[in-house]
Formats: C-alpha cells, sequence, structure tokens
C-alpha cells in the first residue's frame, strides 16, 4: 500500500481530555480515519502514552515523511515499521497514541483494499493460532453497570460491577443488557434518590452504597424482578492497584466470600500489579472454575504474560490495543494467550472516543469477551452498534 499523506490532530475523549486522531489517505484516494483511547486506572509497565500535542507532531513531523516514501506490503511490515522508527520497548520515543491510530487506520485501509470487513482483516491476520476453539460465535459482553474506585467519586473502593449474559446472539445479549441496565437506573433512583443517576467514565451508575458488596445484591435483585437471572453472570473489575485501605490478606477473603455468595464467573486484577503470587494463590483456590483475569498485571505485553504463566497467575486475560501500541503486537498477545489456554477479552478503555476499532477486533480474534462499558453514552454506544452491524454482516 502506497499512502499519499497521514495527517494527525487533537480531539477530545470522553472525560474531555485531549487524544490523537490519525486521517490515513491512499495514492489510490481512500481515505481513513482512526483514534485512540485513553485509561486513567493503567498498569505501569503499559506502552507510554505522550501528552497528546507531541504525539501530533510526532505522527505528522516523524512518522508521515517516512510512510509517504515507503510501500508496506502488509500490517506486519507497517507495525515493524513503527516499532523500528520509535526504538523502545515502550513506545517512550513515539507515543503509543501516536503509533497505535497509524496502525489501526492501516489496518481499516488494507480491509478496505481488499474488501472486506474489518473484523475478517483482522481474522486474516490473526491466523488460526489467535482463534477461540470450539463453538464460540460471538464474544460474550462484559457490562459494566455500577462504577466505582478511580471511575467514579463514590465510596466504592472496586472499580466495575459487571453483568455478562449468557445468550446465543449479540443482538439478544445488548437487548438483556439494556434492559436489566435501565430497571437497574430505576431501582438505584428508589433507593438512593436522584443522585443515582450519576454516571461514571463508564456510563456504570456511581452512587454511595453501604459497602462493597451491596451493588451485586441491587443487581442480583433487579435481574430476579426483571425474569432474566437465567441469562446474566456477575463479574467485577477490583482493579486493585489502585486500592490501598486493604491488605492482600483481607482483599483474599473479601473475593472468596464475593464468589461464594454472588457466584461471581469472573475476578479482574484483584490484587496490584507486581503481586503475581497473590493472584496464583487465588487461581489455584479457584481451579478453574472462576475466571481470574489480568490486566494491570500483564499489560498487553508478552513480557508479562509470561511471568503470569510461569507463576500460574491467571487464566484469563484483558487485551487492549493501546497497551502495546500497534495491532500486530496485540494480536502475538493473543496468540501467547492461546498458547497458554486463557481466556481472552478485548477491552476498551476509560477515556473513550467513537472509533469503534475494539468491536471489530475481538470479533475478529473470537474473544471470549468483550468489555464496551455501559449501555450508555456515545463513545460506548458507538461499539454496541458496530457489533450489532457485525452480526448482519
Amino acid at each position: 500500500m502506497k499512502i499519499k499523506s497521514l495527517f494527525a490532530r487533537k480531539i477530545l475523549d470522553s472525560r474531555g481530555a485531549w487524544t490523537v486522531e490519525v486521517t490515513l489517505t491512499t495514492k489510490s484516494g481512500m481515505s481513513v480515519v482512526a483514534s485512540v483511547p485513553q485509561g486513567k486506572s493503567t498498569g505501569s509497565s503499559e506502552a507510554k502514552a505522550l501528552p497528546a500535542p507531541q504525539a501530533v507532531h510526532n505522527v505528522n513531523e516523524r512518522i508521515a515523511p517516512w510512510m509517504k516514501r515507503r510501500d508496506f506490503k502488509d500490517q506486519v511490515a507497517l507495525d515493524a515499521f513503527l516499532c523500528e522508527l520509535d526504538g523502545t520497548p515502550s513506545k517512550a520515543k513515539l507515543g503509543a497514541n501516536a503509533t497505535l491510530p497509524v496502525s489501526v487506520a492501516f489496518a481499516r485501509a488494507m480491509a478496505k483494499q481488499k474488501k472486506m470487513p474489518l473484523w475478517k482483516y483482522i481474522r486474516e491476520q490473526a491466523g488460526t493460532g489467535a482463534m477461540a476453539k470450539g463453538t464460540l460465535t460471538h464474544p460474550r459482553l462484559f457490562v459494566n453497570v455500577v462504577n466505582g474506585g478511580l471511575h467514579a467519586g463514590n465510596n466504592l473502593d472496586f472499580q466495575e460491577y459487571l453483568i455478562i449474559p449468557k445468550c446465543r446472539t449479540i443482538t439478544e445479549s445488548v437487548d438483556v443488557a439494556l434492559k436489566l441496565y435501565r430497571a437497574l437506573g430505576t431501582e438505584l433512583e428508589k433507593i438512593k434518590g436522584k443522585n443515582a443517576a450519576n454516571l461514571g467514565d463508564e456510563g456504570g451508575f456511581a452512587p454511595n452504597f453501604k459497602n462493597n458488596r451491596e451493588p451485586f445484591r441491587i443487581i442480583r435483585a433487579v435481574a430476579k424482578k426483571m425474569h432474566v437471572e437465567h441469562k446474566i453472570d456477575l463479574g467485577m473489575d477490583a482493579a486493585a492497584t489502585d486500592i490501598k485501605k486493604m491488605s492482600d490478606k483481607k482483599l483474599a477473603q473479601t473475593y472468596l466470600a464475593l464468589v461464594h455468595d454472588e457466584k461471581l464467573m469472573y475476578l479482574e486484577d484483584p490484587f496490584s500489579e507486581k503481586d503475581f503470587l497473590a493472584f496464583a494463590a487465588l487461581n489455584l483456590h479457584f481451579k478453574g472454575k472462576t475466571w481470574i483475569a489480568g490486566d494491570d498485571l500483564t499489560t498487553t505485553n508478552v513480557r508479562n504474560m509470561k511471568k503470569a504463566h510461569a507463576e500460574e497467575s491467571v487464566n484469563a486475560v484483558i487485551i487492549k490495543p493501546n497497551q502495546i501500541g500497534t495491532v500486530t503486537e496485540t494480536l502475538a498477545a493473543v496468540r501467547l494467550a492461546r498458547k497458554y489456554g486463557w481466556v481472552v477479552i478485548a477491552s476498551h478503555r476509560s477515556g473513550e472516543t467513537d472509533d469503534d476499532f475494539i468491536a471489530d477486533f475481538a470479533y475478529g480474534v473470537r474473544a471470549e469477551g468483550l468489555k464496551l462499558g455501559a449501555p450508555a453514552r456515545g463513545e460506548r454506544i458507538a461499539k454496541y452498534n458496530r457489533l450489532l452491524q457485525i452480526e448482519s454482516e
């Protein structure tokens, strides 16, 4: 593919912070756009995001001139060029928020050139090594209905309270999630007052609660009232790196009680990002019955994933393209997860744009799960709508 022009500019993310959007135009006249999200709760070993003006400058002044001189035969060649041009393991010179939108834009352009949907292009790039086994046809939705931690201004220690529909189609999953989300909002207003309508960064409700367990009890009661309790599982992203007031022992006791009493099937980042052994002890205790996922622990980085595998810390992994900085490196992380037999959950970030790449990516690699936040707010709805469109494709 020959590039005619590559131009970056600043845009606002869902928190009103500056991020980066890239427009790539090929010599054949095709034009595509890609933008990148940003996280607030981030792992220390994530690829570096530079201030947006600096990342924009790096795209326009450092990446674009070189790209216009080359003919890239495929995604691997383009992403290898970006990694070589940066020259650091963490994208510290160019910024992952400069390399990723270029990589995603190139993927979009290649998919258009091949006259195929983006998810199908991702599937082609992934190869069979990144594919889920069995009869999985679509990712299960991990829907964030209550926010806490760094994503909300309430008193919850834990960051995300998740409902996970178990339905045959994306459309049915979205329908169950939407009905439960709306009913939960109504119920919370009855119990907590009008401040229950306040939303966290990812669209989940964010009132104060009596304790960390109360959200699950209310969610379960609402699901029973709506007659959908048999159609959902429950999960939680603890984001425990940011929890300072509970020891590992206290956290472990809390998780054992929650899994037993609330029947959680999913638990993400239960301990701090360097605590591989605490993860391992919890993973060993549940013996695969609960998905123990790494996010800050693993950061879509094969080096961290290898350590987590050696310590038997997790049986599931969060995959976030902006944690590593290119499409090819993200696919490499998925392939390694498949080699280890881990569950793959693709994920958005708390500071999002309207870009819906993550929906195509999750569907393309047949991820077991996809985190998009609540079915509210335009930046999340864009991704839900893309999933529905993919199902029709």
